[in-house]
C-alpha cells in the first residue's frame, strides 16, 4: 500500500471517528435533556399528590372534629351528671361512704398484693 492511501484511510478513519463521536456526544446531551425532564415532570407530580393527601387528611380531620364534638359534649355532660350523683350520696350517707371507699381500697390493695408474689 502506498503512503497515500494510508494516509487518505487515516483521514477517513479520523473524520468518522470525529463524526461518531460528536453523534456520541449529541445521544449524551438528548438523553441527559431527556433524563432532566423525566425527574422534573416526577417531581411537579411528587409534589401535586403531596398537596392532595395534605388536603384529604385535613378535611378528613375536620369531619371527625365535627363528628366528634356532639361525643365530647354529651360524655362532658355525663360526667357532670356522675359526678354531683356521688357528691350527693356521699352528703346524704358520709359514714357509708367512707367505709364503702376503705372496702375498695383495701381490695384493691390486696388485688396488687397478691400479683406481686
Amino acid at each position: 500500500m502506498s503512503t497515500d492511501t494510508l494516509d487518505h484511510a487515516a483521514k477517513e478513519t479520523a473524520a468518522a471517528t470525529k463524526d461518531a463521536a460528536a453523534q456520541v456526544a449529541a445521544a449524551i446531551d438528548k438523553g441527559q435533556a431527556a433524563l432532566n425532564d423525566a425527574l422534573n415532570t416526577a417531581q411537579q407530580k411528587i409534589a401535586e399528590t403531596a398537596k392532595v393527601a395534605e388536603k384529604a387528611l385535613r378535611d378528613g380531620a375536620e369531619a371527625l372534629r365535627v363528628q366528634t364534638k356532639d361525643y365530647r359534649e354529651n360524655a362532658g355532660q355525663q360526667f357532670d351528671d356522675a359526678q354531683r350523683y356521688v357528691v350527693d350520696r356521699v352528703k346524704e350517707r358520709p359514714v357509708t361512704a367512707a367505709l364503702a371507699g376503705l372496702g375498695v381500697g383495701l381490695l384493691i390493695g390486696l388485688l396488687l398484693n397478691s400479683n406481686r408474689k
